[in-house]
C-alpha cells in the first residue's frame, strides 16, 4: 500500500495503522507495547504509519485489558509554592513517560483529610497511591495496601505491598547548624517544623548534635516551634525577640519558614546576613530568588518524585523496588556570613 494515503479524520484506530503499514493489528499492538518479536522491516513500517496518521495509543484501553486504570493517585498536603511542587513535577513526568496519569488530591496537612483522600482515590480505581508527607498511621497504611500498592514519604511501612521513602533529616539539620558554627556563630536560633512530625524531630536532633559537637550549650529559649509555612517564620522571630534571647543566626526547618523569618527581620531593620545569618532546608526554587538568596540544605525534590513514581510502578509490576536517594548537601548562598 502507498505511504501517501491521507490520514483519516477523527480518532485513528489500530486497524487503520495496520492497513497503512500492511501488517496485522497484532503486529501493531506488539510494536506499540514493545512486547513480542517483530521484524525490523515491519517495525519501521508501523512506525512510519503511526507518524503519518498521528496515532496515539489508547492507554486506558490497553490498561483495561490488563485490569488497570493507568492512573496513580497522589496525595499532597499542598500543590504549589513549596517543596511538594518540585516533587509532584518529578512524579508526573516519570509517570507520563510510562503511560500513566497522576490523579492529585490535596490534604492540607490534615490527617483526616488525608485518609479521606486515600479512600477517594481507591473509589476511583487507581492502580497505586503515593502519599507525600504522610501523616496516616502505619496501621492504616497497611490496611490500604491490601487494596493497592502504597508509597509513603516520611515513614517506612512494614508491608510487602507498601514502600517508604525518607531523607536523612538529622544529617540535614546537622549540616545547616555546623555551617553556622563554622562561620563563628555561637547563639543560633532554630525554627522547627510541627514537633509531632518525625522530620521536625530529626532536624532538631541534628541541630542539637552540631551544638554538642562544638561544645555549645543548648538554650531552649532559642528554639521556637513552627509549622513549615511562611507565617510561622514571621511569628517565630517575634517570639525570639519577646523571649529576649540574643542570637546572631537562625536555622529554619524549611525554606518557607526561612522566608517568613527573612521578612520579619527586614521589618525590624535587621539585615541578613550583616546582622543575622539565615539557613533554610529543602532548596526550593523560591529560596534561590529571595533577597539575599538563601543558604539551604539541598533536598533532591524532583529526583525524589521520579524515584517515587518508579517505586510505585515497580510494586504494581511485582518487581523489587530499588530506591537510592542522593545524599543531602549544603548550598551556600548570600544569606550567611561570618559572625
Amino acid at each position: 500500500m502507498s505511504d501517501s494515503r491521507p490520514a483519516p479524520t477523527g480518532q485513528t484506530t489500530l486497524s487503520q495503522v495496520a492497513d497503512l503499514a500492511g501488517v496485522s493489528t497484532s503486529t501493531v499492538s506488539r510494536v506499540v507495547s514493545k512486547k513480542g518479536r517483530v521484524s525490523e522491516e515491519k517495525k519501521q513500517a508501523v512506525e512510519r504509519a503511526i507518524e503519518q496518521l498521528n496515532f496515539t495509543p489508547n492507554a486506558l484501553a490497553q490498561g483495561l485489558k490488563r485490569g488497570r486504570s493507568m492512573t496513580i493517585g497522589v496525595v499532597t498536603p499542598l500543590m504549589v509554592g513549596n517543596s511538594f511542587s518540585d516533587t509532584l513535577y518529578g512524579i508526573d513526568k516519570e509517570l507520563s513517560e510510562c503511560g500513566y496519569a497522576a490523579l492529585i488530591v490535596v490534604s492540607h496537612f490534615d490527617k483526616s483529610e488525608e485518609m479521606d483522600s486515600i479512600r477517594l482515590l481507591l473509589s476511583r480505581r487507581v492502580d497505586g497511591i503515593i502519599i507525600l508527607s504522610s501523616s496516616t498511621p502505619l496501621e492504616n497504611v497497611a490496611t490500604f495496601a491490601h487494596q493497592v500498592p502504597i508509597l509513603t514519604f516520611g515513614q517506612v511501612p512494614n508491608e510487602p505491598n507498601a514502600l517508604g521513602m525518607t531523607i536523612d533529616n538529622e544529617r540535614g539539620g546537622y549540616l545547616a547548624t555546623r555551617h553556622l558554627i563554622e562561620q563563628g556563630h555561637r547563639h543560633i536560633a532554630h525554627i522547627t517544623g510541627p514537633i509531632q512530625r518525625d522530620s521536625a524531630i530529626r532536624r532538631l536532633s541534628g541541630y542539637r548534635q552540631a551544638l554538642v559537637e562544638a561544645g555549645i550549650g543548648f538554650d531552649p529559649r532559642l528554639v521556637v516551634e513552627g509549622d513549615y509555612i511562611e507565617l510561622s517564620g514571621v511569628a517565630a522571630v517575634a517570639q525570639l525577640f519577646e523571649r529576649g534571647a540574643a542570637f546572631s543566626a537562625i536555622f529554619a526547618a524549611n525554606d518557607q519558614s526561612a522566608s517568613g523569618a527573612l521578612l520579619a527581620l527586614h521589618r525590624r531593620g535587621i539585615r541578613v546576613p550583616d546582622d543575622v545569618s539565615l539557613v533554610g532546608f529543602d532548596d526550593t526554587r523560591a529560596g534561590r530568588y529571595l533577597v539575599p538568596p538563601l543558604t539551604t540544605v539541598h533536598v533532591p525534590l524532583f529526583e525524589m518524585g521520579q524515584l517515587a513514581a518508579r517505586g510505585i510502578l515497580d510494586l504494581i509490576e511485582n518487581r523489587t523496588p530499588s530506591i537510592a536517594l542522593p545524599p543531602l548537601k549544603l548550598i551556600i548562598r548570600e544569606s550567611t556570613a561570618r559572625a
